[in-house]
């Protein structure tokens, strides 16, 4: 009963939390689309099937009755329609897909080098088809279909991009439907050259920019790697970013499209954005790996370390000797002396004896098997006895022993340092302060391995203004973003979502929803009711009685009713003047009363007596008439 109670709190608690989630959905659609030239359906259903009114202002049908209210309905989560983006302002590059076809782009037919013959060829499937949960109809993408299968596809882009005095923004977009095992989604600008041929595209075609997501077991990256020609030999070097800070596990488990966006800028500085928001930034001169710049001194490697140096910061003190009375040879442990054996130690029986229940088996060979013997088992003359058999006296540390004697270590006087060789000018060196300025880029391309199928690609943008980049990423990822909010499950729904990946979650439920409701439900309906004073504690306090009150009143209508009463409210009710004074009052009384103080004399119970006590006191009385 207690689980079960524990459960309906749960459930109500998500409940209510689930009511949100369609208000929420409605907000983030409004924030999203602005003023933009997007359409929203509300589509709502009105209700008003086989309702028309007539000429006469009646309706169609049946009488409704007008007592009864009116079902409520919920509004369905209002429908983002699709609209493909348009670019609009200077671009390189900007692709869709919503034509439906890879016009534009070119298969690779080439074979991957070094890579066994059944996999070399470069021969995984794309496609230009709809997300498999789209939330917009009509919105294409290019599809990665193939799993342990090499993909490589490229596209020119408009006109070749140098990198002069303008930053260069490149954004796409990346959906694991089928989330990740072990694969990458990253782009390739590939360098304007002769000998580029989008045909014979290979992992060793010239790249200037490689960016991107990359996941392998549970290794998360996301590159920004560009290659570096060194202006002194001519040699192109890959340099890679530092790693980003943030968390990027989510982005390739949560099977949402986000934006991949990488920004350069002409003052060396880089910015790599998911989702629009900064997850890696740094500078092209200092935080790069390797550095492009090589430093201005090397070591020196002819250099050699001499012979007689010395690395040695401590040695051992050769003037120290050992001490006469060291002995090296003592046990580190001796038998204690001071042990007694114990009384009943059984010396005669041993620990262990044969089975006597044990018996040969029949088909025991002593000739292959050897004699047979029954199987050891405990001594059961041991069970009671404090031991069994031969007693030794137990060890303990020797408090002489020392152990080998060692000189004891003092500073090294030769002592010289670490060696390391000597600093020359690096004949390799060069300065490279515009980093920037990389080798130019003609053509986009993917080349990839995944273990993964079904992934994702839509709204490749490449750009030199910012603005242009952020309306496209508006009228595409943007209006993503906004149909996959609308259809997102209520609170309550991701957390048992959640709850089901991660089971302790549940706990957490509990503690933060089911716990708190408990305790309301405990402290609000169960209380300690607070027993009712003995006579003798309100004597003790001077407390007055709870029927002090009704005592008052029956003395009022006494007063209304005789007169003799009324003088003897007033003798009460005057001042007190001592327990003689009460006495003589209680005598004028009557008969009747004095029987009852003779009965209370001779056999009253203990309360009653305390409850004439009181009554008679002086300071019940002041209570009284106050």
């Amino acid at each position: 009963m207690h689980s079960r109670a524990v459960f309906l709190l749960l459930a109500a608690g998500l409940l209510v939390l689930g009511q949100t989630p369609a208000c929420r959905a409605h907000g983030e659609l409004e924030d999203a689309l602005g003023d933009e030239d997007m359409d929203v359906e509300d589509e709502l259903d009105l209700g008003m099937v086989g309702a028309e009114e007539d000429d006469d202002g009646d309706l169609d049908g049946d009488v409704q009755d007008d007592e009864a209210p009116p079902t409520p309905k919920t509004p369905p989560v209002p429908k983002v329609t699709y609209k493909a983006p348009e670019p609009m302002g200077e671009h390189f590059f900007a692709e869709s897909f919503d034509r439906g076809t890879l016009d534009g782009w070119v298969l690779s037919s080439a074979k991957k080098e070094d890579t066994d013959e059944d996999i070399a060829k470069y021969d995984g499937k794309w496609s230009v088809e709809e997300m498999r949960d789209s939330k917009l109809p009509g919105d294409k993408g290019l599809v990665l279909k193939s799993r342990a299968k090499h993909h490589a596809i490229s596209a020119q882009l408009l006109r070749p991009f140098t990198f002069e005095s303008g930053p260069l923004i490149v954004q796409y977009e990346v959906n694991f439907q089928s989330g990740i095992d072990c694969g990458g989604a990253y782009v390739k600008l590939l360098s304007q050259t002769p000998e580029l041929s989008l045909e014979e595209f290979v992992d060793k075609t010239p790249y200037t920019i490689m960016f991107g997501p990359d996941k392998c077991g549970e290794d998360y990256k996301l590159h920004f790697i560009f290659r570096h020609r060194n202006p002194k030999t001519g040699e192109v070097e890959e340099k890679h970013a530092k790693k980003p800070d943030a968390d990027l596990r989510g982005y390739y488990t949560d099977k949402k499209t986000h934006l991949y966006t990488l920004v350069l800028n002409p003052d060396n500085t880089f910015e790599v954005l998911v989702d629009q928001t900064l997850v890696n930034s740094g500078s092209l001169l200092t935080d790069m790996t390797p550095p492009v710049n090589p430093p201005a001194e090397i070591e020196d490697p002819d250099d050699s370390k001499p012979d007689d140096w010395d690395e040695r910061p401590k040695i051992q003190d050769p003037d120290a000797a050992k001490p006469e009375d060291w002995d090296e040879d003592a046990p580190a442990q001796v038998a204690d002396q001071d042990a007694v054996k114990p009384d009943g130690w059984l010396d005669d029986e041993p620990e262990y004896i044969g089975d006597p229940d044990a018996v040969k088996p029949e088909d025991w060979d002593e000739d292959m098997d050897g004699e047979w013997e029954a199987p050891q088992v405990p001594n059961p003359a041991c069970e009671t006895a404090p031991g069994c058999g031969a007693w030794t006296r137990p060890m303990v540390d020797n408090p002489n022993y020392r152990g080998k004697w060692k000189p004891p270590m003092i500073d090294n006087p030769n002592y010289q340092g670490i060696w390391k060789p000597r600093k020359i000018a690096n004949p390799a060196f060069f300065e490279d302060l515009q980093p920037f300025k990389m080798i130019p880029f003609g053509a986009v391309g993917l080349e990839l391995w995944s273990m993964t199928s079904d992934i994702f690609f839509d709204n490749f943008f490449i750009t030199n203004d910012r603005n242009t980049a952020e309306r496209w990423a508006t009228d595409g990822w943007g209006l993503k973003k906004a149909a996959e909010g609308a259809a997102e499950p209520g609170l309550a729904a991701q957390m048992l979502n959640a709850a089901e990946e991660r089971p302790w979650l549940w706990v957490v439920y509990v503690l933060t929803v089911a716990l708190p409701l408990v305790l309301i439900v405990v402290f609000c309906c169960t209380g300690k009711k607070t027993a009712a004073a003995s006579p003798a504690e309100y004597k003790k306090t001077d407390e007055p009685q709870p029927d002090v009150k009704e005592e008052e009143e029956e003395e009022e209508e006494k007063k209304k009713s005789s007169p003799a009463g009324g003088e003897k409210s007033d003798g009460e009710d005057g001042p007190a003047e001592g327990e003689e004074d009460g006495e003589e009052e209680e005598e004028e009384e009557g008969d009747g009363d004095k029987d009852d103080e003779k009965e209370d004399e001779k056999g009253a119970s203990g309360d009653e007596l305390e409850e004439e006590v009181l009554r008679r006191s002086p300071r019940s009385r002041r209570v009284r008439k106050e």
